[in-house]
């Protein structure tokens, strides 16, 4: 799968089968619900989920708990938008 195809997928709202965690809260994200992302990694310990978890508290609009999340991902903030990071989330999930 690529990105064109992840695109794809929201737009017809049918989950892809076989999505890591990952990109199935970032397909959730993708079809408004933040809700349901955060849900599937808020608990999960690894810098890989502390990644998606700081863009969503981003997106939330909570840059102090955002940055909290960057910080466990050994990461600064995204300075570009929103929607080029959340590309660049799945890209880097695709290709996992």
């Amino acid at each position: 799968m690529d990105l064109i195809e992840f695109r794809e997928s929201l737009k017809n709202q049918r989950m892809p089968e076989g999505l890591s965690v990952h990109l199935k809260a970032l397909w959730l994200d993708g079809i408004g619900d933040w809700q349901g992302a955060h849900a599937l990694i808020d608990q999960l310990p690894d810098r890989d989920s502390a990644s998606l978890h700081a863009y969503l508290h981003r997106k939330e609009g909570d840059p102090w708990n955002a940055d909290y999340w960057y910080s466990r991902a050994g990461k600064k903030r995204f300075q570009d938008s929103l929607e080029q990071e959340w590309e660049k989330l799945v890209k880097y999930f695709l290709n996992r």
